[in-house]
């Protein structure tokens, strides 16, 4: 058995070992940050690990996407495969409960249960808590905003059996045109994203939660999406450095338990490792060890575990072929293995890259080790002992408690931003404003990305404040003719433009799509009837309305953040947000 406190690093790149990163070791630390184990913790490490065969410990590296609730399917795998962990997507919490229950009852390793709690217990719920996005949050521009976040994300979650979060999402937004950060982010502002992103944390880990650190080495610079291909954070050494860089060290030095690895590339950093590494060759940080072992474990001295991002998304499945990507993500540095496509095939290529030497058994051992000793840090042997892995059903009572929804709440009133409003148009009122033409903007894909009843609700509040609002129907053909101003000038008094556009993942564009012919629901007559727009997803819709004169961000499409729109726009409380991004999309013209 290797020395677990000694344990060298084996890098490879393009299936050739190209450099020893560190002619020294590198080292797993099981007493310092993030594992913090006592000595009956790193025995139980030790012993587990001796008694696993090769195929209990391939079988860790994977967590595995439930999509099928079969469970004689979902047993067979923990028989077969015996894998580290699981991730479900959010369905109603008593029956998340039950299957986590399920499975930890019929696993004799503690099993890690993630869920990507970026907003709230509704990542992992359907009837958790919605709180708000991270660029919400951000836009309060208070961090006890982001603490409540990882409060509510990490009591919500460990009521239904999640022990693992797949946030605080440390990306920076720099790119208004990146189809996937958008709101998922705490803004374009590094020291706003690591003040956002520790408080976040503090919350979570509050809760007994391992935070994961996302998207390694950093997301928002391009304009393209992991999803669809291998994205490219296109910064210099020295750029990185003084933003991503200082955003995983802070967070890293606070104690940040497993940080995800995405498939994105930074061509600067290596360059800089590997002098001389041809372009066709610098991979993805999910593949690239000067990345995941000589930048994140021995620069910024990160001890804990690495788990891949989804390897089915084409930013992986393009890098290389899969037979020899499965194994290299772990060789490259990665402890874990997230998601397949055939795990039965993606076991075998996993398996027969130990046997070719493709992934060293030391390599193996240390990610092993790693997975081991993140579930020993979360106490999972001892509630496991004591029948305590899962709570019982009363433990859902916390969901959409009284105290989180005020919380929520409160994080509305707080985050709503008025972006311009130069034709003084606001407040609204009845007596000047009664007769409302109400444009819905959405997904004309029918891809609605949790739209719910956002229209509905707006119209319903206005028209209990006493206004008269006309939904355009876009499905009504008379309509698509176009009207004279004098037309809407007599109808009406305002036109009002309530936007629910969403980054979705594999979507390349969060843009608005007029109607055709001649975009004729667009903002046509500016000049001459009072108009405004409320986004409630996306910030930056001024791209594509850039004379609008009165804008108004929302950041999440939830009830509340409609109520507490509908209330600024009436002057009934005073708007308060702070843009964490530029709304202006750095054009001269949306600022008019």
């Amino acid at each position: 058995m290797p020395d677990l406190r000694n344990i060298e690093f084996e890098s490879l790149l393009a299936g050739k070992i190209v450099k020893k990163f560190n002619p020294g070791r590198g080292m797993i630390d099981f007493y310092s940050k993030p594992f913090n184990l006592a000595d009956d913790d790193i025995a139980w490490v030790e012993a587990t690990h001796r008694k696993m065969s090769l195929e209990d410990k391939v079988g860790q590296l994977f967590c595995l996407l439930v999509t099928d609730e079969n469970e004689a399917e979902l047993d067979r795998i923990l028989e077969t495969v015996r894998p580290g962990g699981f991730m479900f997507r959010p369905r109603p919490a008593i029956e998340v409960q039950k299957f986590h229950r399920r499975l930890q009852e019929r696993s004799a390793i503690p099993l890690l249960f993630a869920a990507n709690l970026e907003r709230g217990g509704n990542g992992i719920a359907t009837d958790g808590t919605e709180f708000g996005s991270p660029l919400q949050v951000a836009a309060t521009d208070d961090e006890e905003q982001a603490y409540r976040l990882g409060l509510i994300c990490g009591r919500e979650g460990r009521a239904v059996g999640c022990n693992w979060s797949f946030g605080p999402v440390a990306d920076i937004d720099y790119n208004f045109r990146n189809p996937i950060t958008n709101i998922r982010t705490f803004g374009s502002s590094p020291e706003r994203v690591l003040r956002m992103a520790l408080a976040y944390m503090r919350g979570l880990q509050e809760c007994g939660l391992a935070v994961t650190v996302k998207h390694w080495p950093g997301d928002g610079v391009d304009d393209r999406d992991q999803h669809l291909l291998p994205s490219v954070n296109t910064q210099s050494v020295d750029e990185w450095e003084k933003s991503f860089g200082a955003v995983f060290r802070g967070l890293i030095e606070s104690g940040a338990a497993t940080i995800m690895a995405g498939h994105l590339l930074l061509p600067a950093y290596s360059r800089k490792l590997i002098p001389g590494i041809k372009d066709e060759d610098i991979l993805p940080a999910s593949l690239a060890p000067e990345l995941t072992v000589s930048l994140l474990r021995e620069r910024l001295g990160f001890n804990g575990l690495v788990v891949t991002d989804a390897t089915p998304m084409l930013g992986f499945t393009q890098a290389m072929p899969r037979m020899q990507a499965v194994p290299r993500a772990i060789a490259a540095g990665c402890d874990m293995f997230l998601f397949s496509i055939d795990l039965q095939e993606d076991v075998r290529f996993m398996l027969e890259g130990v046997r070719t030497g493709l992934l060293s058994h030391q390599r193996l051992d240390e990610a092993v080790l790693r997975i081991l000793a993140l579930k020993a840090s979360l106490k999972l042997k001892r509630q496991q002992a004591e029948g305590k892995l899962v709570p019982p059903p009363s433990a859902l009572s916390i969901l959409r408690c009284e105290e989180h929804l005020r919380w929520a709440r409160v994080c509305a009133d707080q985050s709503v931003t008025l972006i311009k409003d130069t034709q003084k148009l606001l407040p609204l009122s009845p007596e000047r404003h009664r007769r409302i033409l109400m444009f819905d903007i959405a997904d004309k894909s029918g891809n609605m990305a949790g739209r719910g009843d956002s229209a509905r609700v707006f119209r319903g509040l206005l028209e209990q404040a006493g206004f008269t609002v006309s939904l355009f129907d876009h499905a009504d053909p008379r309509n698509s003719k176009l009207k004279s101003p004098t037309f809407y000038s007599e109808k009406f008094d305002v036109i009002l433009y309530l936007i629910y556009l969403k980054t979705v993942s594999f979507r390349s564009v969060v843009r608005i799509n007029w109607g055709a012919p001649f975009a004729f629901d667009a903002p046509r007559y500016l000049s001459e009837i009072p108009t405004l727009a409320v986004s409630l997803n996306s910030p930056y819709h001024l791209q594509d309305m850039p004379r609008m004169k009165t804008f108004v961000n929302g950041y999440t499409g939830s009830d509340d953040v409609v109520a507490a729109t509908v209330d600024k726009l009436l002057g009934r409380t005073a708007f308060s947000g702070v843009s964490p991004i530029d709304p202006f999309c750095g054009y001269w013209d949306t600022r008019f």
